[in-house]
C-alpha cells in the first residue's frame, strides 16, 4: 500500500492499539432469530447504524466520535473524527428521510454540529483528522499530522453538500442550516493543498509545513478529494492535477483480471488485485458511479467489479479460513485480531487476509452486489444477531476462524452502511449530491460524462 495510506492505517492502528488489552468477545452459538423479510432487514440495519451518529455522538459537538467501545464507553469520548462526521451527516439525512429521526430535532442537532465546525480549528480551510469535541482544537493524528487533513475534509464536505441540497428549500431553520453547510465547504482552500503543483497533497501543518509530503495518487479512497477540489467555486484546483497526479498520466489503468472479472485500475499496493472495500465506498456515498465514465474507466464497472471480486475471493477462500462463505464475506479496513489475540487495526484485502470479516464491507456494497450483500445481511440478523449485532448495529469486525469478535464501532465503518444501502434502495444521496451544480461543473471540468445526470 502506498505511503499515505500506510500513514492513515498506522496512526489509526496506534490509536486502537492503545486499548488492545481490553477483552474481546467470542461468537456464541445461539438459536437463530426469526427470519426478517428483505425490507425489514434493510430497515433494521439502517436504523441500527444511524444510532452510532445519533445516540452515541460526541456530547458537545454532536459530531461523530472516532470510535465507541461497548466494553469501555468513556474511552476517547471527546475525539471527533472529521471524515466519519461527514458520513454521519449523510446517515442522519437517511434517518430523516426514512422517519427514523425526527426532522426538526435533526435540524437542531445538525445546526449545533455545523456551528461547532465554524468555530473549530481550520488550516487554510481544511479541518484536522481529529478534533477535540469540547474545545474545537486539533488533536494530532500523529506527530506531524497536527494540521489540515484534506482527505478527511473532502469526506466531510461530501456530507455538507448533501445536507445543503436536502434542506435548502425547507423551513427558515432548514434554509439557515443549508447556508451554514454551503459556507463551510466553500471555505476550504483546495488550491493551497496543491503546493503550486498539478497535484493534491493530503496534509499541511502550521508547524511542520509539507513535511508529510503525501501526494494523492490513485487508486484508493481519495477520488472524492479531487472532485471536491475541482467543484469548488472559491478555491478550485486545475484539471491537470487530476490527470497528472491522481490518474498518474494514465498509469492508473490496469488490464488484469481476478476470477475472470476485470480489475480496471491499479489499486495502490494491491499488485493486480483489488484493495480494501472502503475504496468503493468513501468516495461514492455521494458520487454516483452509475453510467459515470471518464477517459480512464467506467465507474460502475470499477466499483461493482471490486465488490464481485471481493465476494468471489472470500468464497474461494485461498487461506481456508473457517466460516468464509457466500453468506459470510467482506474484507476492508477495520478493527482486527492481532496474532496474540488482542485487538488491532488492519486494511483487510486479498493480499492482507487475516481471517477477519468486517460487516461494513458487504453491507456498504449493496448497490453493487445486492444479492450477495443481502445474504450477508440475513446471516447477521437471522443467524448471528445475538453475537454479531450490538447497540449500534453490526460490530466492527469478527473472525469465525478464531471465534473472535470485537464489540466495538468505528465511525468510518459504521457511517457508510445506511447511506450506501439507501443509495441501493432509492438513490437518495446520489441524487442530492450529483444534482449539485458545483459537482456537475467539477465533473465536467475533469472530463467525466454521465448518462444518468446528463452531462
Amino acid at each position: 500500500m502506498i505511503k499515505f495510506t500506510v500513514s492513515f492505517l498506522l496512526f489509526t492502528f496506534l490509536g486502537c492499539a492503545s486499548s488492545a488489552d481490553k477483552p474481546n468477545a467470542s461468537i456464541v452459538v445461539s438459536p437463530p432469530s426469526a427470519a426478517l423479510t428483505d425490507t425489514e432487514a434493510m430497515d433494521q440495519v439502517q436504523k441500527d447504524a444511524i444510532k452510532y451518529f445519533w445516540d452515541y455522538a460526541e456530547t458537545n459537538s454532536k459530531l461523530a466520535r472516532e470510535r465507541y467501545l461497548t466494553d469501555d464507553p468513556s474511552f476517547e469520548a471527546n475525539i471527533v473524527t472529521t471524515g466519519g462526521s461527514g458520513f454521519g451527516l449523510m446517515s442522519i439525512v437517511v434517518g430523516v428521510e426514512r422517519g427514523f429521526v425526527n426532522r426538526s430535532e435533526a435540524v437542531s442537532r445538525l445546526t449545533t454540529a455545523l456551528t461547532f465546525l465554524e468555530n473549530a480549528d481550520r488550516f487554510h480551510g481544511a479541518w484536522s483528522h481529529w478534533i477535540n469535541g469540547t474545545t474545537g482544537k486539533v488533536i494530532p493524528f500523529g506527530t506531524k499530522d497536527n494540521g489540515g487533513d484534506l482527505v478527511e475534509t473532502s469526506f466531510l464536505c461530501q456530507g455538507l453538500l448533501t445536507v445543503r441540497e436536502y434542506f435548502k428549500n425547507g423551513t427558515t431553520a432548514e434554509q439557515a442550516l443549508a447556508t451554514k453547510a454551503d459556507n463551510l465547504w466553500k471555505g476550504v482552500e483546495w488550491d493551497w493543498y496543491t503546493k503550486g503543483e498539478n497535484a493534491l497533497y493530503w496534509h499541511w501543518s502550521p508547524t511542520y509545513g509539507w513535511e508529510m509530503n503525501f501526494k494523492l495518487e490513485g487508486y484508493n479512497e481519495c477520488l472524492i478529494t479531487y472532485i471536491m477540489g475541482a467543484a469548488s467555486p472559491t478555491h478550485p484546483i486545475p484539471a491537470a492535477a487530476y490527470h497528472q497526479a491522481w490518474a498518474r498520466n494514465g498509469a492508473i489503468v490496469n488490464s488484469s483480471s481476478q476470477y475472470g472479472i476485470p480489475v480496471i485500475f491499479n489499486y495502490n499496493g494491491a499488485t493486480g488485485n483489488v484493495g480494501p472495500m472502503f475504496w468503493a465506498h468513501y468516495s461514492y456515498l455521494g458520487l454516483d458511479p452509475t453510467n459515470l465514465t471518464d477517459q480512464y474507466a467506467d465507474y460502475w464497472a470499477l466499483t461493482q467489479n471490486h465488490a464481485k471480486i471481493m465476494n468471489k475471493y472470500c468464497i474461494a477462500n485461498p487461506h481456508q479460513w473457517n466460516g468464509y462463505s457466500d453468506k459470510c464475506w467482506g474484507l476492508t479496513a477495520s478493527y482486527s485480531r492481532n496474532s496474540d489475540g488482542s485487538t488491532g487495526y488492519s486494511a483487510h484485502q486479498p493480499n492482507n487476509d487475516l481471517g477477519v470479516i468486517s460487516p461494513t464491507a458487504a453491507l456498504s456494497s449493496f448497490p453493487y452486489t445486492p444479492t450477495e450483500s443481502m445474504k450477508f445481511l440475513h446471516y447477521l440478523y437471522d443467524e448471528k444477531k445475538s453475537s454479531l449485532v450490538g447497540i449500534a448495529g453490526p460490530y466492527d469486525a469478527f473472525s469465525p476462524h478464531y471465534n473472535w469478535i470485537t464489540p466495538r464501532y468505528l465511525a468510518i465503518d459504521q457511517g457508510t452502511i445506511a447511506p450506501m444501502i439507501e443509495n441501493y434502495r432509492t438513490g437518495l444521496l446520489w441524487k442530492l449530491f450529483m444534482n449539485s451544480p458545483e459537482v456537475k461543473q467539477g465533473l465536467v471540468k475533469l472530463g467525466f460524462h454521465s448518462g444518468k445526470y446528463n452531462f
